[in-house]
């Protein structure tokens, strides 16, 4: 887990850098800052209107009565892609913008499932731990005790 902070915070940061500094060499100071506010601003745009479609997509399933996974996982990808291309680089765009395009997530989806579907157990238990042997029902009904009448009545 160290080394992946390191390479979050260290490595990708430096090649950042080093990618937008040979951009400006090569194209000009100036293209490569408006490179960065262009993408920004697109990306902003990009992210706004895919979160919100995505935010339709979890209200319906809701009022349907069903669990939106698939859109919940979008959500978090697409807030992923928001952070990323809110910073100035160009492998963090590009990483965003394939966030945020619709055909593209269902791969990252897929992925993401298959990572994280070993890591979670899923198991009910019923009063003291024990597997339940057989379902019962119980038919009930609630009888009102009022200890002042009861006593007048004796």
């Amino acid at each position: 887990m160290c080394f992946y902070l390191l390479l979050l915070f260290i490595v990708v940061p430096f090649v950042e850098l080093a990618l937008l500094l040979k951009l400006a060499e090569i194209t000009g100071v100036l293209h490569t800052l408006l490179l960065v506010v262009v993408t920004g601003v697109i990306g902003t745009w990009l992210t706004r209107s895919q979160g919100l479609q995505t935010y339709r997509k979890i209200q319906e399933s809701l009022s349907a009565g069903q669990l939106p996974t698939d859109s919940l996982i979008d959500a978090s990808m697409i807030f992923v892609a928001g952070a990323l291309l809110l910073t100035p680089g160009i492998l963090t765009d590009l990483f965003g913008f394939s966030l945020l395009l619709p055909f593209t997530r269902p791969f990252y989806r897929r992925w993401l499932i298959s990572r994280f579907k070993g890591s979670f157990k899923m198991q009910t238990t019923f009063g003291g731990g024990e597997s339940p042997q057989k379902s019962e029902v119980i038919d009930s009904y609630v009888v009102e005790h009022h200890p002042e009448t009861d006593d007048a009545e004796s």
